[in-house]
């Protein structure tokens, strides 16, 4: 990531007033520093690491090498889904946000299991971390915020008459998500520099061979090993179960932050160019946390149910976001900044498909 490059959006600068992102920092500062809690490097992450890639690999071998029945390898499909979703939000998000260790080549390590799993941890990297986390719900500069002609997110987005039916058939998109990007968006973004509206730069170096030896490694994975021992349709029955399982959490977690009727979609200042608030007050209004009392999602998640923590600490590991989400709450309120969240998955999933229904309408 060090070729340098032109992407004109990258320019876009928030009002430069930081008073609430530097007393926030002095809190979480301040609390780590008199309990002794690791930043990062935490035994319990590491512990967690384990668990979760031990249940991916017992999965993987029972569905490969001993399931006999339709019942068997449907159920075991699905928990490969869950634990590939484990492995994703845990281990590669926090090494892809250098939040899991204090050391990067560890950070680089964890971020590359995204690679095994069928991602680009280096297209990942510019698209969730670069564009992501610097513009979120901006249209035009968050490539998450614009599903183009599939569906409408935002009001700022372009109407198309089957949008009225968007809060039916999205689901169905959801659920197919992840085969499109195994098999298009990361050689979509390799062939084209693209990611979203903004330009990238190829990979190189050592990023050449991680993203192709990445790309044969899941399919030797996914569809080879499991060809060696089993019919072609089983074999991308059991694929496709796991994908969308893995789709439908993916969309989960990133759509019931950001995309329900209490969150904002601010755009740019006509007369300056610029974003009226400040970056770290525009993360807190934006991303809203859900079913935050909820240990069981908290633990699948890599505590991404705490979006809010996230969005204003990226590289503070994610064991840490229940301890410090009180932090969070007085300085929201010491700042008059709305503190939005949903107490339960059920409202939030509720939020988005009223949301999604809002702009399916032409009026909107």
């Amino acid at each position: 990531m060090a070729e340098k490059y032109n992407d004109p959006l990258l320019k876009l600068q928030f009002d430069g007033n930081n008073e609430f992102k530097i007393e926030l920092q002095r809190r979480v500062d301040e609390f780590f520093s008199q309990t002794g809690r690791s930043l990062r490097d935490s035994p319990v992450m590491y512990f967690k690491t384990v668990v979760i890639l031990s249940l991916f690999a017992l999965t993987y071998i029972l569905l490969v090498f001993y399931a006999s029945t339709w019942w068997q390898a449907v159920t075991l499909s699905v928990f490969l889904g869950l634990t590939i979703a484990g492995i994703g939000f845990n281990i590669q998000h926090d090494g892809g946000h250098n939040a899991y260790s204090k050391y990067q080549w560890i950070n680089k390590m964890m971020a590359m299991t995204l690679d095994i799993i069928g991602g680009s941890s280096y297209y990942w990297k510019w698209k969730h971390v670069v564009f992501h986390h610097r513009y979120v719900n901006i249209y035009g500069y968050d490539p998450d915020a614009d599903l183009g002609f599939l569906g409408r997110f935002q009001p700022h987005a372009k109407y198309r008459f089957y949008f009225k039916y968007q809060h039916i058939y999205i689901w169905v998109l959801y659920s197919l998500m992840v085969p499109k990007w195994h098999f298009v968006d990361d050689y979509y973004s390799f062939i084209t520099r693209k990611v979203g509206a903004h330009t990238v730069p190829r990979p190189s170096g050592w990023e050449i061979p991680i993203f192709f030896l990445g790309k044969i490694a899941f399919l030797v994975l996914a569809l080879g090993i499991p060809l060696l021992h089993h019919r072609v349709l089983p074999v991308l029955g059991c694929y496709f179960i796991a994908a969308m399982v893995l789709g439908l959490l993916m969309s989960f977690i990133f759509q019931l932050p950001h995309c329900v009727e209490e969150s904002e979609y601010p755009m740019p200042n006509p007369a300056t160019g610029r974003m009226d608030r400040p970056w770290s007050v525009h993360q807190a209004i934006v991303s809203l946390d859900f079913d935050r009392n909820n240990p069981y999602f908290t633990w699948l998640l890599g505590g991404l149910n705490f979006h809010k923590e996230h969005h204003l600490l990226p590289v503070v590991n994610h064991v840490n976001y229940p301890v410090i989400s009180p932090l969070v709450q007085q300085t929201c309120k010491k700042f008059g900044v709305p503190y939005r969240e949903h107490t339960s998955i059920h409202s939030a999933v509720a939020s988005h498909y009223r949301w999604l229904k809002r702009m399916g309408q032409k009026e909107v």
